[in-house]
């Protein structure tokens, strides 16, 4: 069995491993892209990349109904706990776990991070994930940095990239990530939300292909991906 990645929209998606299925960053009730609603998924694993109310919007209820794993910082999880989840795995960044998914660790991000609530959400990241013999880098909400070379080193099979700009690196700063991780495939994300984050992906790809080593896939929301 392939592992499948499915784009639910903004930052979220559905990552089908044989062993697991893992929720990245829950935003579908009130995401104006969403293809689906919190109670149409029913994940073993949730991943929070930071608070912001578009990434952590249907954390509570999903963990709630479906007993998930919750996988986040040390901060976001705190937060979770006192919102009645009990099933947490805190980590900080350049920690990393093993699960029935594979290993997963909390990488680096250049954003800035707090709950809905106001609640302080330590520091925003992004997650490396390696199952199956394939490394996948969601880098979430950031700007560029030069440490994602070193992240890159590891040789990633697909790197997620956000392209919107304005809250997150644009397609021109994403150019240059992917010059930096190096990976065999890339995907963008964050992007066609809101106009204020609407880019056209695909004269994002022809660039891509141009210019950088990588292999464009762009899909439309609800599409999937598969290693």
């Amino acid at each position: 069995m392939p592992i499948e990645l499915t784009w639910l929209g903004h930052g979220c998606w559905l990552i089908k491993t044989p062993e697991q299925t893992a929720l990245l960053d829950p935003f579908l009730d009130s995401s104006p892209t969403a293809p689906c609603k919190a109670a149409d998924v029913s994940p073993d694993v949730i991943l929070v990349s930071h608070g912001h109310y578009d990434h952590v919007d249907d954390l509570v209820p999903i963990a709630r109904r479906t007993g998930a794993l919750v996988v986040a910082n040390f901060e976001i999880c705190e937060w979770a706990g006192k919102q009645g989840i009990e099933r947490t795995e805190p980590m900080n960044l350049g920690g990393g776990i093993e699960l029935p998914l594979g290993r997963v660790t909390l990488t680096p991000a250049v954003h800035s991070s707090v709950l809905p609530d106001g609640t302080y959400a330590g520091t925003a990241g992004g997650f490396l994930i390696e199952t199956g013999g394939k490394r996948i880098y969601f880098a979430c909400d950031t700007a560029l940095f030069g440490d994602m070379r070193l992240i890159g080193r590891r040789r990633i099979d697909l790197a997620v990239l956000p392209i919107g700009d304005r809250y997150t690196m644009g397609p021109e700063d994403s150019l240059e990530a992917i010059r930096l991780i190096d990976p065999r495939r890339v995907a963008p994300a964050h992007y066609n939300t809101w106009p204020p984050i609407a880019q056209d992906a695909s004269a994002w790809a022809t660039r891509v292909r141009r210019e950088t080593s990588a292999e464009p896939v762009v899909v439309e929301v609800g599409g999937v991906i598969k290693l």
